[in-house]
């Protein structure tokens, strides 16, 4: 049977900030071993059998990183698709989106299987295992779920009640989905033996739940189609792009896959599986992923210790010392620093809020800020004036572009630089300079084969990244924000 894994990227993680931060989400970060979590998913995908392609829901915003990631680690070199969502508006829509689209390009006996882009599953010999499991049990007609094997009575995820005495030839159907439960309630499913955790994996056959949907939610599979209708959809030879229209897209139920389908159809199975699974939702769920030390202590980066116990701090580029403290979690960035006790780790999204409320860039982008051309660090920001360190990929180029209110000094550090500036074409060496001044008309482009790095020195009475006006983009960016 064939199969297109569908990997939901559109969670924003915001209990593991500072490294999750909108423009840079929680399937991005990296892991102790050096991989991020939506490179593993991509990879986890990828390996299965029968797999013809992967297909990718994530925002507009984001294309070009997930391109970058997955690049690095496509060694299958499976095609691939992305759906482009222009805001988040839940795994209803999400799915409906994708089982539309497959549709359309593989019909509807092909199978999908849905999985989220930011957890982690260790096992994936016994993950394969449980997906040929719940496609036997799709191409029955059977929407599958995958129910995790309680270890402990967990609070923070909804459970799967299967019905004990309508045993399948390889799952259990399901009874009912119940919400996150209290502790005491959390224990008796853990003693009950036949309540799992829900995952938010599913995988089915594309005709069948798109009768499902059309059953239990047509508004949502109205409003997508009406979406689909109306959006912009590219290829080139490394994907399939459909752009969804933001106007329509506004117009779809904001509710997830699991009340507006799977907690009203009678077609609902799931696979008991046991594979090493975490959804990684706290700062106490990733520093599992860090062995301790002999006094419960896990640390990554540089930290030295004394009469300290049950901390985990991540330390970035800066050395941490401890002094007779437990039970923290510290998380060290270039921007900003979060000092929490292990037991308010759920509490961290109040700091996103109160960031977002208030403004502050923080709960939005990191000091270095990925761009489909390469990156952009800041260094300084003064009044009047902002340091910045550029660098672009091999053969890539920023928009052709102009600003109102800044002027640019640009100073090359390594690579060869093109450079448009106004009426003017120029090539830049190493410590060759170039002054833009505000109004003109002018590009960067790197035609080497190495990165371009060079410091760029802003000036002017206002220095946002919104002072920016598009006239050409190799990335389809108009009007949106940023260089």
């Amino acid at each position: 049977m064939e199969l297109i894994p569908v990997i939901l990227s559109g969670g924003v993680g915001s209990r593991l900030w500072p490294v999750s931060r909108e423009a840079h989400p929680k399937p991005f970060m990296d892991l102790p071993d050096g991989q991020n979590l939506i490179q593993k998913t991509f990879l986890r995908a990828s390996r299965l059998d029968g797999v013809v392609e992967v297909l990718t829901v994530t925002n507009r915003e984001l294309l070009f990183k997930t391109e970058d990631e997955y690049g690095t680690v496509n060694t299958v070199k499976h095609s691939q698709g992305f759906i482009l969502e222009p805001f988040g508006r839940n795994t209803a829509a999400a799915v409906t989106a994708a089982a539309l689209q497959l549709e359309a390009t593989h019909g509807p006996d092909i199978h999908m299987l849905v999985l989220a882009a930011d957890h982690l599953i260790k096992d994936e010999k016994a993950f394969a295992a449980a997906v040929a499991n719940a496609m036997a049990l799709a191409s029955e007609g059977w929407l599958v779920t995958f129910g995790i094997q309680p270890t402990y009575p967990e609070t923070g995820f909804g459970y799967i009640e299967a019905q004990k005495s309508a045993p399948l030839k390889s799952g259990l159907k399901v009874a009912r989905f119940v919400e996150k439960p209290d502790l005491e309630t959390a224990q008796g499913y853990v003693n009950a033996g036949n309540y799992y955790w829900n995952s938010g994996m599913f995988c089915f056959r594309v005709g069948t739940v798109l009768e499902e949907l059309r059953e239990h939610a047509p508004s949502i599979v109205e409003a997508v189609t009406k979406t689909i209708e109306k959006s912009r959809v590219t290829s080139s030879e490394k994907y399939r792009c459909l752009a969804l229209d933001a106007d329509a897209f506004a117009l779809v139920p904001d509710i997830s896959i699991d009340y507006a389908l799977m907690e009203h159809s009678s077609k609902v199975a799931t696979i008991p599986c046991d594979i090493g699974w975490s959804d990684i939702g706290s700062w106490n769920a990733a520093s599992e992923l860090t062995e301790p030390d002999d006094d419960g202590n896990r640390f990554e980066g540089e930290v030295l210790s004394h009469s300290s116990r049950n901390n985990y701090v991540n330390s970035g580029d800066r050395l941490i010392a401890l002094v007779g403290v437990e039970d923290l979690l510290i998380i060290d960035t270039p921007d900003a620093v979060l000092i929490t006790r292990k037991d308010h780790a759920q509490d961290v999204r109040n700091i996103v809020s109160k960031l977002k409320s208030s403004g502050h860039s923080a709960h939005l982008l990191h000091r270095t800020v990925h761009r489909p051309w390469g990156t952009y660090t800041t260094l300084e920001n003064g009044d009047r004036f902002k340091i910045k360190r550029i660098v672009v990929k091999p053969k890539a180029s920023l928009s052709l572009q102009m600003h109102h209110h800044r002027s640019e000094h640009w100073i090359v550090v390594s690579g060869m630089a093109m450079v448009v500036n106004d009426q003017q074409e120029l090539m830049l060496n190493t410590n060759e300079s170039t002054f833009i001044r505000a109004g003109r008309q002018h590009r960067l482009m790197n035609p080497g084969v190495i990165d371009l790095v060079l410091i760029e020195v802003q000036s002017g009475d206002y220095l946002g990244e919104d002072d920016i006006v598009r006239f050409e983009d190799n990335y389809g960016r108009v009007t949106s924000e940023g260089v």
